[in-house]
């Protein structure tokens, strides 16, 4: 395993670790039921503290890359069965911009069953404060520069992130943020090219229009479409890359 391990140079050298061994397992470099190193002797090959080696596997841990037992140490795990949602963001950086395809797809049938619903209930459940809210992301969408892909991203997922807390379902709000590093690095892609922006500001203005006639029908409806139009310009840039 050493000729795997070189010494770690960065500011970072926890999120480095975690990416080095991020890729070992995707890749399968590290095999499933693998038995890492013990802590110190990782700390030792890497050229890191122990602490940094610790806190790294505790983050591998937690996306189900890796279980950590006691005494025993770490064991590679099988993500698909272990991964939890904190590991999206590394299987979709890992893929570089080849998406593999079962992933994409996926990705866009689980947001499609969860926005589609959240649509349907904020139309139901929503309240003036929300409504407020929407108008207050929608003027600012409106006067953001196209071309400031960040601004126009975060505002977009604060959109979407509204419609989840206006469902009145607790965890809808708390799933869509668990897929924000994903859905950021999607639609930041979606948004390089500028004229998409005026199609989307369209969607959400209907779709705003709908939740504020508390039409549960047509909002659902809407957001379906909105999706849709997002997916088929998702996958034309994606087959560009």
């Amino acid at each position: 395993m050493q000729d795997m391990l070189g010494p770690l140079k960065t500011e970072s050298l926890k999120q480095v670790f975690i990416s080095r061994f991020e890729d070992l397992i995707l890749t399968g470099r590290l095999a499933i039921g693998q038995k890492l190193p013990p802590e110190r002797e990782l700390a030792l090959q890497l050229g890191v503290s122990r602490p940094v080696v610790h806190e790294g596997l505790v983050e591998l841990a937690a996306k189900g890359l890796v279980k950590l037992r006691p005494r025993a140490g770490a064991v590679v795990s099988d993500y698909r069965k272990e991964g939890s949602l904190a590991i999206l963001e590394s299987l979709v950086n890992f893929q570089r911009g080849g998406l593999d395809p079962e992933l994409l797809e996926s990705l866009i049938r689980v947001r499609a069953l969860v926005e589609n619903e959240t649509a349907r209930l904020a139309a139901l459940n929503r309240t003036d404060t929300h409504i407020e809210t929407f108008h207050e992301i929608l003027n600012a969408e409106e006067s953001a520069d196209p071309r400031h892909i960040e601004k126009i991203t975060a505002l977009d997922f604060e959109f979407h992130l509204t419609m989840g807390i206006a469902s009145g379902n607790l965890v809808y709000p708390m799933l869509i943020n668990s897929f924000r590093p994903v859905y950021v690095n999607f639609t930041s892609l979606f948004f390089s090219e500028p004229e998409v922006v005026p199609a989307i500001l369209r969607f959400h203005r209907r779709l705003l229009a709908a939740v504020e006639k508390q039409d549960p029908k047509q909002a659902a409806a809407l957001m379906t479409e909105t999706l849709a139009h997002g997916e088929q310009r998702l996958r034309t840039l994606l087959s560009r890359r």
